[in-house]
Parts: C-alpha cells; structure tokens; sequence
C-alpha cells in the first residue's frame, strides 16, 4: 500500500475536542494513474464498548443519553439508545477503560470481560477504533446508580430489559447507535441469551 501514495500534506483544522485535518495526497489508482486527493479525518482517539447481559434473567443493560451530532441530524432521534462505551484515555489500556466505565455509567462492578472484537465505526472520516466486548452481570456486581460522570457532563439512563425487546427495538429503529447492534446481533448469534 506505502507505494501507492506519497507526497502527503496534512492541514490541521481545528484542535477544540480533538483533532480535525484535512489530508492532501497522491494516489495511484489501479489502473496506474497518479490523482491528488484531498480529505478530511477526525481524530477524537479510540472507544471502547461492552453489552452486559444476565442469562438467569435474559436481561441486558443499555444507556440513553442526548447526542447532539444526532440532534443535528435529527432532533427526535437524539436520545440515543446504546450500549455502555467510553473513550480510552491517554494509554489506558481497551479493558480497563471499559471496566471503568461500566461503574461510571450503569452502576455494576464488574472483573471480567470478553473481548469480541475491534472495529471502525466510519472509516471514511473518523480514526476511532472500537474495542467491543460482552460480559455477565449480576445484581450483587451493583455498586451505585451510575449514570454518567457529573464532571463529564453526562446525564445518563441506565435499561435494563429483556433482550428480546432489544432485538425488537432494532427493528423499530428505536436502536439506530451501530456499536449497539453489533453487540445486540452477535449475543444472538453466539446464543449468549434466549430470546
């Protein structure tokens, strides 16, 4: 791939919450001709994310909270329904952030959790790479109410339902956050509850 492009200019834009660039380049194309390219990329680092599900009672837990960038687009769809997911910070290590912000947001302390994969959510402008995982819960792995971090400014609503519903709500298009169902879909697939 290092030989299809070169002569690089990287432009940055904004460095406010993280950092956009706009990226100049030559590529090759295949049928060998040279083109200058130009595009923009958004760099806010990477997340993690984790669907907590209990087989005794074929529940799981999501979050909803208000998402201005979904506000922007569209202003009833902007209580987004998600898994539990964080940024990593600094060079915190994926599993420990998502430890950590399992406490934060939803309230249950939890040690142990599966890594299913690492994704990027759209490629095509974000740098982001997800970290998604899966674990059980239980109630007593309840430590607080959670809810989000007030120093973040985060108000957050913790779900906890049956996965049946949340399957429902992805055909519904309640549930439109892509993290949210992949994790939702391979519970399914893998058979990690009844539905």
């Amino acid at each position: 791939m290092s030989n299809n492009i070169k002569n690089i200019v990287i432009k940055t834009l904004s460095k406010a919450w993280a950092t956009l660039v706009e990226i100049n380049y030559d590529y090759q194309f295949k049928d060998g001709t040279w083109k200058r390219v130009s595009r923009e990329s958004y760099d806010r680092g990477h997340g993690t994310g984790i669907l907590l599900y209990n087989i005794e009672k074929g529940t799981i837990i999501l979050t909803k909270q208000f998402r201005m960038p979904i506000y922007q687009t569209n202003k009833d769809e902007a209580m987004s329904v998600e898994v539990c997911a964080g940024a990593i910070d600094n060079n915190d290590l994926p599993e420990s952030t998502i430890i950590r912000e399992v406490e934060e947001e939803v309230g249950y302390k939890v040690k142990a959790v599966k890594k299913i994969m690492e994704t990027y959510m759209s490629p095509g402008a974000l740098t982001e790479k997800m970290h998604l995982y899966v674990a059980p819960y239980s109630e007593n792995m309840k430590v607080n109410e959670g809810g989000g971090l007030a120093s973040e400014h985060e108000e957050i609503e913790v779900m906890e339902m049956p996965f049946f519903k949340a399957l429902e709500m992805i055909a519904t298009g309640e549930i439109q956050d892509a993290k949210t169902i992949i994790l939702l879909q391979y519970a399914q697939l893998n058979n990690l509850l009844k539905n």
